[in-house]
């Protein structure tokens, strides 16, 4: 694959290799900042999670990604695979789930961004409101401007996320630390460890998101599949070693929850790395919100062309050619959910985000049997019961994620409620729109 050869001329207007595994890097990760609350809940156990759930959590969902999107390189993703596969019903309820799940994840961020910014401006959390809401319009705007718009942003926040880790990477291996410092962890048992899982969950979602907007992007098959393997080698790494230096550090988890990446920095080299982190920190959260309402805003104008919700989605801005109206619904709905705390956001989020993925696994199995003979570039090389053994190892981490909050009393009990009563939205939605169209309402 001649991949320096993808950047796209100023007529075609579509996603070239770099600035796509940059806007994916984004739609999954962003860096490290995030991690900091999982040492707090797993202690010293944080590193041999980081090892092992992403490999039985990710790779399925990669992979799965990766044969779909080759399969059907389209606008809309993950909604065009299970509705080819499970039908319309299905479809609604995968583009429900995950448009809930993303106003969620979006409202996360821009909250994540003033608490860095606290760094340089002490007391702006006094207006984290205004900065919240600024934040959510101007790359709401930033976004119907156009998905190269996007990617150019994306390399740029990239390089202000990186360059800093690279500094904390460097200051560690100066003054490297020899001795593994213990931390117990929370004292909350199954609880604690179920939260540990759903941060590091958290801190890996979002791969079959990139696939929403296939098509503006050149050469989709190859260009997913190199930029998948690029963004996935760079976040896994970055937080093994983050973590590890944070271990090392001797800095309480609670204090790191509280303090961050930057209070790192400031402990390993000074105040110097530990404003550049907050740079980073600030960079990354733009660049999250940024790439993950580039996906979803496809999402919801994919389905009012099938008439699932008003046909208003479907609308186009008539100079940048992208779902404007998707796009400002989506910013509008995260306006109001700034003011959910962290901890049940998360859970809310992974929960939905969940049975999302579970949908597109069962599809992708589907399509083995009613398409077989269709051409699929990238194939997972296992038949169907290998394919079961496969999706098994997400659905076991998931659920013992889901059962820890259920089965304690800790703080994502009320959350793990909202989330399951959110899944079983769907179905209510779905007559709500049957009842519609039988009207003709929409």
């Amino acid at each position: 694959m001649k991949s320096l050869q993808l950047p796209p001329s100023k007529k075609s207007g579509k996603l070239a290799l770099l600035p796509l595994a940059a806007v994916i890097f984004f739609t999954v990760s962003g860096g490290p900042y995030g991690i900091e609350p999982l040492i707090g809940y797993a202690g010293s156990w944080a590193i041999p999670l980081l090892f092992i759930i992403p490999l039985l959590w990710d790779i399925p969902c990669i992979l799965a990604m990766l044969e779909l999107n080759s399969m059907m390189p389209v606008e809309g993703g993950y909604y065009q695979w299970v509705k080819r596969g499970l039908g319309l019903r299905w479809a609604f309820y995968e583009g429900w789930w995950t448009w809930l799940y993303t106003f969620v994840d979006l409202a996360i961020y821009p909250v994540f961004f003033v608490e860095y910014a606290a760094f340089f401006f002490p007391g702006i959390e006094t207006y984290k409101i205004p900065v919240c809401l600024a934040i959510i319009w101007i790359n709401a705007g930033l976004n119907i401007r156009g998905i190269v718009s996007v990617g150019r942003s994306a390399v740029f926040l990239t390089i202000l996320v990186m360059v800093p880790f690279l500094l904390l990477l460097l200051t560690g291996i100066i003054h490297p630390v020899e001795v593994m410092v213990l931390h117990p962890g929370a004292t909350g048992g199954f609880s604690s460890f179920s939260m540990a899982l759903y941060i590091i969950i958290w801190n890996y979602i979002g791969w079959d998101n990139a696939s929403t907007y296939a098509g503006e992007v050149d050469r989709p098959v190859k260009s997913y599949l190199l930029s998948i393997m690029i963004a996935f080698s760079v976040i896994y790494i970055v937080y093994i070693v983050v973590t590890w230096l944070a271990l090392n550090s001797g800095i309480p988890g609670e204090t790191l929850t509280e303090k961050g990446i930057p209070y790192l920095g400031i402990v390993m080299s000074g105040k110097w790395l530990g404003a550049l982190l907050s740079v980073g920190g600030m960079a990354s959260m733009l660049g999250i919100f940024i790439a993950v309402l580039l996906s979803v805003s496809r999402v919801p104008a994919v389905m009012g062309s099938d008439k699932l919700i008003p046909k208003v989605f479907t609308r186009m801005h008539s100079r940048y050619q992208t779902p404007y109206v998707s796009i400002i619904v989506c910013a509008a709905v995260v306006s109001f959910l700034i003011l959910w705390p962290f901890s049940d956001l998360l859970v809310i989020d992974i929960s939905l985000y969940g049975a999302g993925i579970f949908l597109e696994f069962l599809a992708l199995i589907r399509l083995r049997k009613i398409a077989t003979l269709e051409s699929r570039p990238f194939k997972i090389p296992l038949q169907q019961r290998g394919l079961v053994f496969l999706f098994m190892a997400p659905l076991l981490v998931f659920s013992i994620a889901l059962g820890g909050v259920l089965l304690g009393s800790g703080q994502g009990f009320k959350s793990a409620l909202i989330a399951i009563g959110a899944i079983l939205s769907a179905q209510v939605a779905w007559y709500t729109i049957k009842k519609a169209k039988s009207k003709k309402r929409i």
